[in-house]
């Protein structure tokens, strides 16, 4: 979670310090984007812990005694699924209901930040670019009341002539009809074509900017921040494959949990890691499997009533396969060998 949490931090201040999005705003996409990886992030954790755990068991020789006693690997089942059904749950919470809360809250957001005009992205002493990428604001200072503005700079392109204006002072009228105009006080402007000698000069005590308000866009449609009901009310491909991959996650979780109990055998004589490695494989062929799976069903080539169901079929019976042969070893210990 630290390394996702660092690499989106990262992306959304370089998207603050380029003027894209609101640098009030990285505190609260970044937990929206907690939210979404968390799902993900406990399955692996579950998963990595329990490995851990068995690993240490082989290691250490108690599986060793565990077999000598006549008992068989299939009776850590138990323990591990009393573990990690609760976990499971958890992460059904999680994928069903709060990370598509997350997403739809980010998008209502990003909406909201696009919807906002330049002028109130102005902040005191910084050099800030219209999302049009026309104008160029600068700000002294504000006054202790926040109404008013000093040493105003201006720059903009129109009809591809360069204008530059500078105030004193500035501040924001508003109309009885809603209307919005940016008043500039006894300031100077400065148009022409960069290279050449050929320039307006305006001297003026009063000047008015309508700015115009932008419209307040839609929020996202897309089928990940849709809840379950709305998924239901429009089973399309989309939101049928992402309602599969929702409850895919908690799935997996109690496969992977499955899994590390013959994927932690450690033979005591080779690396100690070889098996993480292969559990890193494993976890990482699965996800991308469900993906796959995913996308397919998007596309029509996998029936949606069918969708990811056939991964989770064929790790189950990976799991058989593991357990059948790690069962075959404990025998060799019960057979005095």
């Amino acid at each position: 979670m630290g390394i996702l949490l660092t690499v989106s931090a990262v992306k959304l201040l370089g998207l603050a310090a380029g003027g894209v999005l609101a640098a009030d705003a990285v505190l609260a996409m970044l937990g929206f984007g907690a939210l979404n990886y968390l799902p993900v992030v406990l399955s692996a954790s579950v998963f990595i812990s329990l490995l851990l755990t068995l690993s240490r068991c082989w290691r250490e020789s108690e599986m060793v005694v565990w077999f000598a006693s006549g008992v068989s690997i299939t009776r850590f089942i138990r323990p591990v699924l009393t573990f990690a059904a609760p976990l499971s749950l958890l992460v059904a919470l999680m994928s069903l209901i709060i990370s598509p809360w997350a997403l739809q809250q980010r998008s209502v957001y990003q909406n909201r930040l696009d919807s906002r005009d330049d002028v109130s992205l102005v902040a005191p002493g910084v050099f800030r670019e219209s999302k049009n990428s026309d104008q160029v604001f600068f700000v002294d200072a504000l006054s202790d009341q926040e109404t008013q503005v000093s040493n105003v700079f201006v720059q903009s392109v129109q009809s591809g002539k360069l204008g530059v204006t500078v105030a004193a002072k500035g501040f924001v009228r508003y109309t009885p009809s809603g209307d919005r105009f940016m008043v500039l006080l006894d300031g100077r402007r400065y148009e022409g074509t960069p290279g050449t000698p050929d320039y307006n000069y305006t001297n003026f005590s009063r000047a008015e900017l309508r700015i115009e308000q932008r419209a307040t866009k839609s929020s996202d449609s897309s089928s990940k921040g849709k809840s379950v009901i709305e998924i239901l009310q429009n089973p399309t491909r989309e939101n049928i494959a992402e309602l599969h991959w929702r409850i895919g996650l908690p799935v997996s979780l109690l496969m992977l949990s499955l899994i590390a109990i013959p994927l932690s055998y450690v033979n005591t004589r080779s690396a100690r890691s070889a098996n993480l490695i292969i559990a890193i494989l494993c976890y990482m062929i699965y996800y991308n499997f469900m993906s796959i799976a995913q996308s397919w069903t998007v596309t029509g080539r996998v029936n949606p009533v069918v969708g990811i169901w056939p991964v989770h079929l064929l790790f189950f019976g990976v799991f058989i396969l593991m357990m059948s042969f790690r069962s075959g070893f404990g025998g060799l210990f019960r057979k005095g060998h």
